[in-house]
């Protein structure tokens, strides 16, 4: 159970940083999906910022902390129930297999964290 709990946090962590790296950068396609689901520009930073906070927080808790990374791995299954809630909320259908496989990833990371 340890292991899997390391290699599903692991691909949570490189997943919320590349895509955090990708919402401060303003990459095309993250520019593209925000005004589909109608999230403004500005708000790019703080999402990122969000997305980056909950990989260093799941990294501490791989280093020890492990409420740290129960909390992180919680806020981020509610930050991505958002997004996809969002995806709905807009009817963009077409580019929601990115929020719900972020979200499974986060899910996967918090129940292996509580099991651990």
């Amino acid at each position: 159970m340890v292991m899997a709990y390391a290699i599903v946090t692991v691909l949570t962590i490189v997943a919320n940083a590349g895509i955090a790296a990708a919402d401060f950068a303003r990459a095309e396609f993250v520019l593209a999906n925000s005004a589909e689901v109608g999230v403004p520009r500005s708000w790019l930073p703080w999402l990122g910022a969000l997305k980056g906070a909950g990989a260093v927080g799941l990294l501490i808790g791989l280093l020890g902390v492990r409420p740290l990374g129960i909390a992180a791995a919680t806020g981020l299954v509610l930050f991505f129930i958002g997004a996809v809630v969002a995806h709905v909320r807009m009817r963009v259908y077409s580019t929601m297999v990115g929020p719900v496989g972020y979200l499974g990833l986060a899910v996967a990371s918090l129940v292996l964290a509580l099991l651990r």
